[in-house]
């Protein structure tokens, strides 16, 4: 009888704790990520002048449907947001005085939270302290600290509340800024490292009692990077260091490399983080759907993440977005077909991967005038465009130089020209064994071939950094092994080449200040050294001067230099046969 009794009490207390976990003790929420979206606001890319099937205002047809859903909705993004494409430095530099496209896009789409991006700081405090105090939101990055008071320049982290779920969200972001712009874009501040700073601002976040934790990281996601920096490299890509080395993050939201991601990565403690990454230009939404389960015993919450992607590219832009940006959107595509001047004959950024060719070589030509230096080194900057013969409008020259780099004159001797050489070339090309080998650098499958993604094979590195060089005569003999590789001949005006003797050299401020590594890994500088080389710096960014050369000139005649070569010949002739198809897809 006495069991039986004890059993029912048993199967009460089951009843009454079934009971207290009822629905209303169960709460979810969604988090939704956007990141690098490089200014791509609207369905329309402004630089080629063509409809696009992913945006902003795509991504907001989503948001509004999960919002009168009911679901309870935090938006957050991750910034690299203001360069890219001309909607925005429109509004960096034309247009200043109006309120900024990007912060009253962001506002009506009601964003929580954004960390800044490299790109953002890119664009000069007046554009991003501008920013700041049009945003409704706070504008994250704990680890870019003021120099004199030693505290944050953004704010570090917020605590977000809604249906009494409260998040902590720590904003951070690539501490390797200073590698690749310079100092002048961002006076007043040092860039700390991510692990250390947010093992800074762990203690204080729990001291909120936040009901979840998460990193809004401007940063990539690389397994292979768990350790420490040890001082000597600027980590550029330190989330997964900060993931597994310090405890108390529930999520984490990345990006800066592009990378789409959503999985989950162990921790020191033995706990876990959900990684979640939107890949860049509004192609996805990272999505993060929490569930929260209380114990009404002891009053703790029980944690449940789960993430997707959602591929924005489903949803039609939302016609209230649309309809609210549409006098934006007028005054932009106006700017953008201002012409200021023609060329001669088209020109193709193909073309650059075997050879010389007049895309690039309008850059070089460009940089050797505005400095006077002896000789320039620059890359094709975007990997397949093409500037049409006839009329050249303010939007071509985006597809010449997408970024605002300044334009440096530097100093190197002769035998540094030759190391950044074999450096880029290392990036570029393969060495051929034979005829039949692959020219140029993939990424290789087990199988020996390129990895063939939308029919397409991909560069192992990024064009951006495949740098050659005009103002001098040279080979890249690729039978050679990598820094045997290039023979400079002389100068093009017929100058001896001399590698002891000291030359003024123009590069752009994102290589001038050791960004792609060609003046670090390749010549061998350190980061200090570099700051010593600069001789000259322009005020304005580079394109600015491009298409002011182009307005006073009136006709631009485009020409391939004829100062450098790929040899053997006969086996680049053959393998541009077989390679252009797999980088293009067509001849």
């Amino acid at each position: 009888m006495k069991l039986k009794t004890l059993s029912g009490y048993l199967l009460s207390a089951v009843f009454l704790l079934a009971v207290s976990c009822s629905k209303k003790d169960v709460q979810k929420i969604t988090i939704l990520e956007t990141t690098d979206l490089h200014g791509v606001i609207m369905p329309f890319d402004y630089i080629e002048k063509e409809p696009l099937d992913a945006s902003l205002a795509n991504s907001a047809t989503y948001i509004r449907q999960l919002r009168e859903s009911g679901e309870t909705v935090f938006l957050l993004d991750n910034g690299d947001n203001l360069q890219g494409q001309p909607a925005v430095y429109y509004y960096n530099f034309i247009d200043t005085m109006s309120q900024h496209f990007l912060s009253a896009s962001m506002n009506w789409l009601m964003y929580d939270a954004a960390t800044a991006g490299n790109h953002d700081i890119e664009t000069g405090h007046p554009v991003y302290d501008r920013l700041s105090l049009e945003y409704n939101f706070p504008l994250l990055a704990a680890n870019a600290v003021d120099k004199v008071t030693g505290k944050p320049y953004f704010t570090p982290f917020v605590i977000l509340k809604r249906d009494s779920i409260r998040i902590a969200v720590l904003g951070l972001i690539t501490p390797a800024v200073p590698t690749w712009l310079p100092e002048k874009l961002y006076s007043g501040m040092e860039f700390r490292g991510m692990t250390e700073t947010a093992k800074l601002w762990m203690p204080e976040i729990l001291k909120q009692k936040p009901d979840l934790v998460v990193g809004l990281f401007h940063s990539g996601f690389d397994r292979n990077e768990i350790g420490s920096a040890d001082g000597k490299v600027i980590p550029e890509n330190e989330v997964a260091a900060v993931a597994y080395n310090v405890p108390g993050f529930d999520i984490i939201f990345c990006g800066h490399d592009h990378r789409a991601a959503n999985e989950k990565m162990a921790c020191i403690d033995g706990d876990s983080v959900l990684i979640l990454n939107a890949g860049s230009r509004s192609e996805y939404i990272a999505q993060a759907d929490v569930t929260f389960t209380t114990n009404k015993l002891t009053g703790k919450k029980k944690i449940v993440t789960a993430g997707k992607l959602v591929d924005v590219k489903r949803f039609k832009p939302d016609p209230d977005f649309m309809e609210t940006f549409k006098d934006q959107d007028a005054l932009i595509r106006e700017y953008v077909n201002k012409v200021i001047g023609k060329s001669s004959a088209s020109v193709s950024s193909r073309d650059s991967y075997f050879g010389p060719s007049a895309f690039v070589g309008m850059i070089h030509r460009e940089q050797l005038e505005i400095t006077g230096a002896d000789i320039s080194f620059a890359a094709p900057l975007s990997f397949d465009v093409m500037i049409p013969k006839g009329d050249i409008t303010t939007g071509d020259m985006f597809k010449l130089y997408r970024f605002e780099n300044m334009l440096y004159t530097m100093e190197l001797s002769g035998e540094e020209v030759r190391k950044y050489l074999e450096y880029s070339y290392s990036l570029w090309l393969r060495t051929m064994k034979n005829e039949s080998d692959y020219l140029l650098n993939y990424r290789m499958g087990n199988d020996g071939k390129p990895v063939i993604n939308n029919n397409k094979a991909w560069f192992r590195n990024q064009p951006y950094n495949f740098d050659s060089a005009a103002g001098i005569d040279y080979l890249v003999d690729v039978s050679k092994p990598e820094d045997q590789r290039i023979k400079i001949l002389s100068f093009s005006d017929g100058r001896r080449f001399d590698p002891q003797s000291k030359y003024k050299v123009a590069v752009n401020s994102y290589r001038g200040n050791g960004g792609g590594g060609h003046l670090t890994s390749g010549v061998g500088l350190n980061y200090e050294e570099l700051k010593t080389r600069v001789l000259a710096s322009t005020i304005r960014d580079l394109r600015f001067y491009i298409m002011q050369s182009i307005e006073e000139k009136g006709t631009i005649r485009p020409e391939i230099p004829g100062n450098w070569k790929i040899v053997p010949e006969e086996w680049v002739r053959k393998a541009y046969d077989r390679e252009y198809k797999l980088l293009f897809g067509d001849m």
